[in-house]
């Protein structure tokens, strides 16, 4: 036995890590080589000037530039959304992860998450020592309140994703408000809000002042074209920040991430992102319309976020449509083994010419000697 296995947590010992995008593919530093429609990121960005001046020296906390840029961004009420209300973080991932060592006792609390749903929510709380209780989405993929409602005074913090990842469904806003006024003395309840720009109208950001107990995740990484600056943002009331404020890291912020997203959250770079999701959305839509009329594709989902979920007809097919594009460079996301997700795979909507290659090649690979396979 090693020594790090013998004075690892024994948990962790034999724990599987969260599989992100790059831990299954590395890029080894050539992002040119490979089409990459695994990790629902934009398939371009602008381009930023990083002024180094400053580099010698550790950057601000939060850095002020960046959060009132944020807080401009938010679309709501300065009087709803104030620079207190907001905590710059390395993607919201590590929101996620704050809100877990913030509220949870190691192995005495537990966190609720409702599957099919993004892994990192499970895995952060395995890494803390804290149990996990699923409450899954309902056959439409909706809340499950009755569910939610037999968990009330269990959980200590709630994890709800919208648009969901990997489904790219919208919660309705009612069950939200249910969730919430089910777990108003008992939970944070976290509305994980990491593809809202595809959907822009459907943010709860400006309950925060109803709502003492929700918190919202943001991230720079997908609508804005910025998944290698890990930069988030965590939208709460004052005291939640507060406490988040304690656990984070002392300088979480490099000065070139402030800069370069601060850049991002301007009018130049706003314009950017709203084309962007604009163009997203109909190359999302014939993307969708594309799959449905495919023989072998069972099932399409609808998606309000920047990519498309779709159900094979059998494992052999998801089986050969994810090999075939893996052996020719297109990359894909391989979602099966998500609960109720059985022969789906996800498609992230990358450039117009990413897309038309990757319909190509699946074209080119049922051929008539070929069908049986699919």
């Amino acid at each position: 036995m090693t020594i790090a296995n013998k004075l690892a947590r024994e948990e962790l010992v034999n724990m599987v890590p969260y599989q992100s995008a790059r831990r299954l593919h590395s890029s080894n530093g050539d992002m040119q080589s490979k089409t990459w429609l695994n990790a629902n990121e934009a398939s371009g960005s602008g381009t930023y000037q990083v002024n180094s001046n400053n580099i010698n020296r550790y950057p601000d906390f939060q850095p002020e530039n960046l959060i009132n840029a944020y807080r401009d961004y938010c679309g709501v009420s300065t009087d709803n959304i104030r620079a207190e209300n907001i905590l710059a973080t390395r993607g919201a991932d590590e929101g996620i992860e704050l809100l877990i060592r913030t509220f949870c006792r190691a192995y005495q609390d537990k966190v609720l998450i409702c599957p099919p749903t993004y892994g990192m929510y499970a895995i952060s709380a395995e890494n803390h020592g804290v149990d996990t209780i699923k409450v899954p989405l309902t056959d439409k993929l909706s809340l499950d309140l009755a569910g939610l409602k037999q968990q009330v005074d269990q959980a200590k913090v709630v994890f709800l994703c919208s648009p969901g990842n990997p489904t790219g469904n919208l919660l309705s806003q009612q069950d939200i408000q249910a969730t919430l006024e089910l777990f108003a003395d008992s939970a944070m309840v976290v509305v994980d809000e990491a593809y809202i720009e595809f959907s822009p109208e459907q943010s709860v950001a400006s309950w925060l002042k109803d709502y003492p107990h929700l918190v919202v995740l943001r991230t720079l990484s997908k609508a804005f074209a910025l998944a290698g600056l890990r930069c988030g943002f965590t939208l709460a009331n004052e005291d939640v920040i507060t406490m988040l404020s304690k656990v984070i890291a002392p300088y979480p912020i490099s000065a070139p991430v402030a800069e370069i997203a601060s850049e991002a959250l301007a009018q130049n770079g706003l314009r950017q992102m709203n084309n962007r999701v604009q163009e997203t959305g109909t190359l999302r839509d014939q993307l969708a319309h594309w799959l449905a009329q495919q023989k072998w594709c069972e099932q399409v989902f609808a998606s309000d976020a920047n990519f498309v979920l779709f159900r094979c007809e059998s494992e052999a097919t998801k089986s050969f449509i994810f090999n075939t594009l893996a052996q020719q460079g297109i990359l894909i996301r391989d979602q099966s083994k998500q609960l109720s997700l059985a022969n789906c795979l996800r498609i992230s909507i990358g450039s117009a010419n990413e897309l038309s290659l990757l319909k190509q090649k699946i074209i080119n690979a049922i051929t008539p000697d070929k069908r049986e396979l699919v």
